[in-house]
C-alpha cells in the first residue's frame, strides 16, 4: 500500500459509554492530526476508542465488499483452534476447511477453488494491511497525545491513553508475529519509507521494551463495568507481555531463562497486586465468564447484536452448537474432537467439573456430529431466526492464563513446587485434585494439557503447540506434526499475499520477501 497513513480512510470507534457501540466513520487520521483535532480529552477519547475498533476489524469483520464472503472472519477459530488440532469435520457438512486446517494444508485453504463463501475470508490470513492500520493509528496517538493543550488532560490521563495506545500497537505486532513470523517493525508516526521484514525475535524484544515502560500506567480495572476487559487494563498489559516472553522463549532458546523469569515476575505482579480487581469465578458462572466483562476477563473483543454486530459463523461456537442452542433446523455439530484427545483431557470418571459445565457429558467422547460444547452457549436469538449464535465477547486473555503461563515458566526454571502451586489454582477451580509429585517433562505435559482443557475454543491451541515445539515432537500424539526442517522453513506460518509485492506498508516494496515454505 502507499503511504499507510494517507491510505487509512477511517477511524472506527465504539462509545466509552457502551463499551461496544456501533462503529462509525470519522475524519481521516491525516486530518485528525492537525489543528482541528487533539484539542481536548473528548478528541483523545474518540481516537483511542477508535484503536480498539480498528483492532476488532483486523480480527473479525472485513470490508463488506465483493468477494469478502458474508462479512465475517474466523480469525480465532481458524487460526488458533482448528489449525493443526485433533479436530474432525462432521458429516453432513460442506466445511471442508476443517480438515484442511487440521492437516495444515494452508495453500488449499487460501488458494483452493472455493465452493462456499467462507473460503473468501481465508485470503485475509495472508494480508497484514489491517494490522498495520492499527499500528499506524497507534503511532499517531502516542505522538499526538502529549501535544494536547495544557489542562485538557491530567498527567494520569496522558499516561493511561498512551499506555492504551501502546498496548494496542503491541497486540497487533504480537498477532502478526504469530501469523507470519518476521514482519516490518516501526513506531514512527507518519512513516513514509520502505521497510524489510524484521526478525520476529527482534520485533518482540522491541515490543517488550515498548510495553514494559507503560503497562503499569493502565488501571487495574474500570469503575464503568461496560469497559472492563474491553479496554486495556494492567492485567491486559501483563498477560500480553507474558505471552510475548513465552513466544520468545520458544524462538530464542539462548535467552529462555530470562524470558521465563520475566513471566514469573509479571504473574506475581498481577496475582499479588490486583486487590480484588481480578478473580477466578466458579464454573457455575460460566455464562457470566464468557458473556464478557467479568472479573475473570483480561482482554476481550466485544460484540453487540443491538448494533448489528455479530461474529456469526466465524465464532468457534458456531461449529459445536446445535438445537436447542441454535436454530431448530440445525441438529448436528460441524466439528468434533477426536475421541482419543477428549479422553486424554477428561478421562472417564474424572471429577473435572468442566465436563458438565462446558460440555454435554453424553457426547463429550462422541467424535461425531452430536458433539456438543456448551462453554459459549449464551444464545441471544429466538428459534425462529435464520440462525442462532451466542453473543459472547471473544475472549483473548483470561485470568487462568496468568497462572498457567507462570506454572509453565516456573517449571522451566526447575522450580517444580511453585509451578505445581500455580497449576493447582486452575485445577482447584475445576474440582480436580492437586498435583504435587510431578517435575520436568511430566509436569510440563500436565501444564500443557491443562491449557488444552481450560482454553478449548478460545483460539490458543495452535500457538501453544508451535511455541512449545510439540508439532515437531514425535512423542506428542495429537494433531498435525511436521519435521524440524519444515518448521524452520515456516510450516507454522501463514502464506503472505504476493499480489502487491507481499507488502502492506509500501505497494511493491522489493525489500519484502514472502514465506517461502508456501511458495
Amino acid at each position: 500500500m502507499k503511504h499507510i497513513f494517507k491510505s487509512l480512510l477511517i477511524i472506527t470507534l465504539f462509545s466509552g459509554l457502551s463499551g461496544c457501540q456501533k462503529f462509525l466513520n470519522v475524519d481521516p487520521p491525516s486530518d485528525l492530526s492537525g489543528n482541528n483535532f487533539w484539542r481536548n480529552k473528548a478528541d483523545v477519547e474518540r481516537f483511542v476508542n477508535g484503536l480498539y475498533g480498528l483492532f476488532r476489524e483486523a480480527v473479525y469483520r472485513p470490508d463488506m465488499t465483493a468477494g469478502a464472503g458474508d462479512g465475517e472472519f474466523p480469525f480465532f477459530a481458524w487460526g488458533g483452534d482448528m489449525r493443526g488440532a485433533p479436530v474432525l469435520a462432521n458429516s453432513p457438512s460442506n466445511r471442508q476447511y476443517i480438515t484442511q486446517l487440521a492437516n495444515n494444508n494452508m495453500n488449499t485453504v487460501v488458494y483452493g477453488v472455493a465452493t462456499y463463501s467462507e473460503l473468501f475470508n481465508a485470503r485475509r490470513f495472508t494480508q497484514w494491511n489491517r494490522f498495520f492500520k492499527v499500528i499506524a493509528s497507534a503511532n499517531i496517538a502516542v505522538d499526538r497525545i502529549p501535544t494536547v493543550p495544557d489542562g485538557a488532560l491530567s498527567d494520569a490521563d496522558i499516561k493511561r491513553y498512551i499506555a492504551e495506545s501502546v498496548f494496542i500497537r503491541n497486540m497487533a505486532y504480537f498477532f502478526m508475529v504469530r501469523l507470519w513470523g518476521d514482519v516490518p517493525y516501526y513506531t514512527e508516526p507518519y512513516f513514509n519509507g520502505r521497510l524489510a521484514r524484521t526478525k520476529q525475535v527482534e520485533v518482540l524484544q522491541k515490543c517488550l521494551e515498548d510495553l514494559n515502560a507503560v503497562y503499569k500506567n493502565l488501571p487495574w480495572t474500570y469503575s464503568d463495568p461496560t469497559q472492563i476487559a474491553v479496554r486495556a487494563m494492567r492485567g491486559s498489559g501483563a498477560v500480553l507481555l507474558m505471552h510475548m516472553n513465552m513466544w520468545l522463549a520458544g524462538f530464542d532458546a539462548a535467552n529462555a531463562a530470562t524470558y521465563y523469569n520475566n513471566v514469573n515476575t509479571l504473574a506475581t505482579d498481577i496475582i499479588q497486586g490486583n486487590a480484588g480487581a481480578y478473580q477466578l469465578l466458579p464454573l457455575s458462572q460460566t455464562k457470566v465468564i464468557f458473556k464478557g466483562r467479568s472479573k475473570e476477563g483480561l482482554f476481550e473483543i466485544p460484540q453487540n447484536v443491538n448494533y448489528g454486530e455479530s461474529f456469526g459463523w466465524s465464532a468457534f461456537s458456531d461449529n459445536v452448537l446445535y438445537a436447542p442452542y441454535k436454530n431448530y433446523q440445525i441438529t448436528t455439530s460441524y466439528l468434533s474432537y477426536t475421541r482419543a484427545f477428549m479422553e486424554k483431557l477428561f478421562p472417564t470418571g474424572s471429577p473435572d467439573q468442566r465436563i458438565t459445565a462446558w460440555y454435554d457429558p453424553a457426547t463429550i467422547y462422541s467424535a461425531g456430529n452430536k458433539f456438543l460444547m456448551l462453554k459459549f452457549a449464551n444464545v441471544y436469538a429466538n428459534q425462529n431466526a435464520e440462525d442462532v449464535n451466542p453473543d459472547d465477547n471473544q475472549t483473548v486473555f483470561r485470568l487462568p492464563d496468568i497462572y498457567l503461563l507462570q506454572a509453565e515458566a516456573l517449571n522451566k526454571l526447575n522450580r517444580a513446587g511453585e509451578a505445581q502451586a500455580a497449576l493447582n489454582v486452575v485445577r482447584g477451580r475445576a474440582g480436580l485434585p492437586a498435583i504435587n509429585n510431578l517435575t520436568g517433562d511430566a509436569l510440563d505435559n500436565e501444564i500443557f494439557f491443562e491449557r488444552c482443557r481450560e482454553f478449548m475454543g478460545e483460539g490458543l491451541y495452535w500457538y501453544d503447540v508451535v511455541r512449545t515445539r510439540r508439532i515437531v515432537d514425535p512423542t506428542y500424539e495429537f494433531g498435525y506434526k511436521c519435521t524440524v526442517s519444515q518448521f524452520a522453513a515456516g510450516a507454522w506460518t501463514w502464506p503472505l499475499d504476493g499480489s502487491n509485492g507481499g507488502d502492506a506498508v509500501n505497494n511493491g516494496n522489493p525489500l519484502i520477501t514472502l514465506n517461502t515454505y508456501w511458495q
